[in-house]
């Protein structure tokens, strides 16, 4: 049975694939979202409470190989289930989508690290954070200098948002160039903060943000782990299906 690390785009439509053509496997979502879409397999809710958890998960149930399709900064999941599928000799491949890149046009500013983000944003501009509820403990100093802070969140909060001069604003995408644009334009945003996700589902902010001449600043992906790679569905989904070819070939005891 396979073990589809899920939680993106690309996950769903993998999870898809695999239902359609019946093979045996089972989702996992860490649970960000306290209503994530239905994906089309079982599927484990909530994450596996750490390291020992994902372990007994593993040796509780008759898990073959591991396709990891999580976001590309979930990097503390990857490192975790790799490491612990090479210590039980499970296969396991990491689906990573390419990187955006700047074109013409474009007003990128590329940081490392959140904290840096409010050396290229003037005080008092009105700034969308598009990097998700996690990551506001980052940007602490960017919410000084009288800048307005809005971040986008699928689920309804809890609390109140962490600093005075903010707020959240609630949406599911996916969304066009249009809807994007005709929402910065409302919101008067001057700038635009991402996460270097890649992907298609993502995009259009950065196109509603370059037809307006907004600058956006860019946090760059933490450094890929030395682990098996591919950045496309089909890449993935072939991967799977020579992992099938492996496993008839064994059972029937010829060589793989």
């Amino acid at each position: 049975m396979l073990l589809l690390l899920a939680g993106t785009t690309e996950a769903r439509q993998i999870a898809r694939a695999l239902a359609d053509r019946g093979h045996r496997a089972i989702a996992t979502l860490a649970g960000a979202t306290r209503a994530p879409q239905t994906l089309p397999l079982p599927t484990q809710r909530g994450g596996f409470g750490g390291e020992a958890g994902f372990r007994a998960f593993l040796q509780q149930h008759p898990i073959s190989a591991i396709l990891d399709a999580t976001h590309p900064f979930a990097t503390r999941i990857t490192e975790r289930s790799a490491r612990i599928a090479r210590d039980l000799g499970l296969p396991y491949l990491q689906l990573l989508r390419p990187e955006w890149r700047p074109g013409p046009g474009d007003r990128w500013m590329m940081i490392a690290r959140e904290d840096q983000a409010a050396r290229h944003i003037a005080p008092g501009a009105t700034v969308f954070l598009a990097t998700g509820r996690q990551s506001l403990p980052g940007f602490a100093n960017l919410a000084t200098d009288g800048r307005r802070l809005i971040c986008r969140r699928i689920d309804a909060p809890r609390a109140p948002f962490p600093y005075p001069n903010g707020e959240y604003l609630l949406g599911r995408g996916p969304f066009t160039v249009a809807q994007e644009r005709d929402l910065f334009a409302r919101l008067g945003v001057d700038a635009l903060v991402v996460k270097n996700a890649g992907g298609t589902g993502s995009a259009p902010k950065l196109e509603a943000a370059r037809a307006l001449g907004l600058p956006v600043v860019m946090l760059a992906r933490p450094d890929p782990l030395d682990i098996a790679r591919v950045e496309t569905v089909a890449e993935a989904l072939a991967w799977v299906r020579g992992l099938g070819r492996t496993q008839a070939g064994r059972a029937a005891g010829g060589t793989p």
